[in-house]
């Protein structure tokens, strides 16, 4: 087991779908692979009257159906650590939470750390944390935050107000599961790491940079969260933005978790505000029939933006964004489309020079290049080559797994800060204000409003033509 303090995990919606989904199994993951502290306790917490034997037996379900099927030798141990404490947790009425960490305590020791991980709906995180001030559970603890972590520049504000008042940031975990995924890791470390890469990572060779994150997927599932929430808000200011981060921030001074936080954190702050003569919204035909919809319900399923970045790497490249529910396919892709060359060969072949980034799973390196045409004229012809990364893939973890173990370090790099959360929603502003645009119908497995088109340079969408 590692050397981590021994720690108690509250975890806030122990029932829930999320932590059915992610957190658990990611929790169960860290155990097997001997990530979680040597002395450790995980909490669930509800509003029932649980028995701890019900809430184990609940989550060898969980882990049965959406995660790794534990050995009876697993199960023993794991089992063990885990606890239920019912009756809600409010200011007013805190059930049977704080006895339980009392005792946990107890047994741990009086110095054992504790983390407070709320997957619970983002409606319930202001009453939540009042309730962890009230009881006496901020000092000597750390706090994970699920996204939407506040939905508008003014109710970021006020919840942060709230959180900063019972928890120093440095004790503050605002989670977005898309750069905990090692194929997101590997941008920076495929330009860093790699000469060749970092001298044309800039304005001078890349025209274009897309990312292109369409679903295939309904919202029947989640049909009043998604009617609350839409495409844009959903994806848009969370997700890739932070993929553009990725993308746009300066070499850090270091690998540190400080320093690659600020590096990209900095970037985000040179995000011009969303021009919405550059905004495309749409919404897909026979959303408004879906259970749980209003008739008139005008809430996007989809969001394509240009996004610029006031830096001067930058200045000048627009960061095509796309992402939508029905659409025509599923992918991640982040895709850096480069400049003609100059010289004799002024256009090149039929595509783009591109250099490309599948997002999913272990994720992949995508290269689309010109090379002779095989006979005798001297003609440009185009190639694509993958490279797979799963020859690299042994011991990678999933992004909850991941994120969920540098909580437990304490290591923040991949988290978003208060700082930059605002920034992210000062540019993402105008979308929310008087002259949002109009939410335009699109037909189910298509590739959205026609309009969208317009917002991507000479090519076009790339994952359009495949």
């Amino acid at each position: 087991m590692s050397d981590l303090p021994a720690t108690a995990i509250v975890l806030y919606g122990g029932t829930g779908d999320l932590a059915k989904r992610m957190v658990l199994p990611a929790f169960f993951d860290l155990y097997v692979r001997g990530l979680l502290p040597t002395q450790w306790k995980l909490i669930g917490n509800g509003r029932g009257d649980v028995a701890h034997e019900d809430f184990r037996a609940h989550v060898r379900e969980v882990l049965d159906e959406f995660g790794q099927a534990p050995t009876d030798e697993q199960w023993s141990g794991f089992s063990a650590n885990v606890l239920f404490a019912g009756g809600g947790f409010r200011a007013e009425d805190g059930g049977q939470l704080p006895d339980l960490i009392e005792q946990t305590r107890d047994e741990l020791g009086r110095d054992a750390e504790i983390v407070h991980y709320l997957a619970i709906p983002p409606s319930a995180f202001a009453p939540t944390t009042e309730a962890i001030n009230e009881h006496g559970l901020a000092e000597s603890s750390k706090i994970v935050y699920e996204k939407p972590y506040g939905t508008s520049l003014d109710s970021f504000r006020k919840l942060d107000v709230l959180v900063h008042q019972v928890f120093d940031e440095e004790q503050v975990f605002r989670i977005d599961h898309f750069l905990g995924k090692e194929a997101t890791q590997n941008v920076h470390m495929l330009r860093f790491a790699n000469t060749m890469i970092a001298g044309v990572w800039n304005r001078e060779f890349i025209e274009e940079v897309q990312i292109d994150v369409p679903e295939t997927l309904d919202i029947a599932d989640r049909a009043t969260f998604y009617d609350a929430t839409g495409a844009a808000l959903d994806m848009l200011v969370t997700h890739l933005f932070q993929v553009a981060a990725e993308v746009a921030m300066e070499p850090p001074l270091s690998f540190s978790p400080e320093d690659l936080q600020d590096a990209r954190e900095a970037v985000i702050a040179a995000f011009r505000p969303l021009n919405l003569d550059e905004v495309v919204l749409g919404q897909f035909d026979g959303y408004t029939q879906t259970e749980g919809i209003a008739d008139d319900s005008t809430m996007d399923t989809y969001v394509a933006a240009k996004l610029w970045v006031d830096t001067d790497r930058w200045r000048g490249v627009p960061f095509v964004l796309r992402t939508g529910k029905r659409l025509a396919a599923s992918a991640q892709r982040l895709s850096l489309l480069f400049r003609p060359p100059g010289g004799p060969l002024h256009s090149a072949g039929r595509s783009p020079e591109v250099l490309g980034f599948d997002l999913h799973g272990n994720g992949r390196i995508l290269m689309e290049l010109t090379v002779k045409k095989p006979g005798p004229e001297f003609l440009p012809d185009d190639v694509d080559h993958v490279l797979e990364l799963d020859r690299v893939a042994e011991g990678s973890m999933e992004p909850y797994t991941s994120l969920i173990y540098d909580v437990l370090r304490g290591d923040r790099s991949l988290f978003t800060s208060s700082a930059g959360l605002a920034a992210a929603f000062t540019a993402f502003a105008p979308l929310q204000g008087p002259d949002r645009p109009r939410v335009l119908p699109y037909q189910p497995d298509s590739w959205g409003p026609a309009e969208a088109d317009q917002l991507t340079g000479r090519f076009g969408w790339l994952l359009n033509r495949e």
